[in-house]
């Protein structure tokens, strides 16, 4: 026969724990002996670990009650249906643990290798990293609502930065973080950008500078992102309407009365 005390340390608890079941009404509470002790026999011990066993794998209290007066067939079914679950559970944590792992990695978190490919390629080119890190933010949310149309958007990226102009307007914008209060990079910027956005629209149609089919809240989201990151941008952003263009996430012809020449 067993003290409480040994009953808990075969069992793999605290004598606090068995308290606690005795309560609970899970475990059955000896009659004390002549001496004034509670005594367990090994079936207490069977019971104990089985309760631990139930209630470790995040089973109700209730329900292991019910499951320990089941009978074989029925505790056998719950037991498998408690394992589907902890399967299930183990499979999840093990995706959590992936997507921690690759925090390691900075960019693949959250996105596709494509769009990781695209921003390793932006850093090959000499692209500031603060810009590229906007990037990043801006296309995680996109990715997440539009998965299936990132292919499309990237080749269309592709075939951007395959444009060595392109990559001239990143530059110059790299640089004017470090001189944030001179416009002259900006302007510059702008000049470029304004008369590169009017040519392909001239050429190739208003679509295909503005080819970003995103709803208006996301793509306000994804500004919000930008000019947050980069304060730079929401100056580009006045300069570029009255050079008749307007948006950042989504560009687009600025309205007749948006777009105004600088004094």
């Amino acid at each position: 026969m067993l003290t409480i005390g040994e009953l808990a340390s075969y069992a793999g608890v605290t004598v606090r724990a068995v308290r606690h079941y005795h309560a609970k009404g899970l475990l059955p509470e000896p009659e004390r002996d002549q001496s004034g002790y509670r005594r367990y026999d090994a079936r207490a011990v069977v019971e104990l670990i089985k309760i631990r066993t139930l209630a470790e794998a995040g089973v109700p209290l209730a329900r292991v009650r019910e499951l320990l007066r089941a009978d074989e067939e029925t505790f056998a079914a719950a037991i498998a249906e408690i394992d589907g679950r902890l399967r299930a559970e183990i499979r999840e944590r093990q995706r959590h643990r992936q997507r921690i792992a690759r925090l390691a990695v900075g960019d693949s978190l959250a996105l596709p290798p494509e769009v990781v490919e695209y921003l390793d390629r932006l850093r090959a080119l000499g692209v500031d990293e603060r810009i590229v890190q906007v990037e990043r933010d801006g296309w995680i949310p996109l990715a997440a609502h539009s998965p299936e149309r990132v292919p499309e958007w990237i080749a269309r990226k592709r075939e951007q930065i395959a444009d060595p102009q392109l990559i001239d307007f990143y530059l110059i914008l790299g640089r004017a973080f470090d001189r944030a209060h001179d416009d002259t990079y900006l302007v510059e910027l702008a000049d470029k950008l304004a008369a590169y956005l009017t040519q392909i629209a001239d050429e190739h149609g208003e679509n295909h500078v503005s080819d970003v089919d995103v709803e208006p809240p996301l793509a306000t989201l994804m500004d919000t992102l930008a000019f947050d990151a980069v304060p730079p941008a929401r100056r580009l952003i006045e300069l570029m309407r009255k050079r008749g263009w307007t948006g950042w996430t989504k560009l687009e012809r600025a309205q007749p009365t948006d777009a105004q020449q600088d004094p």
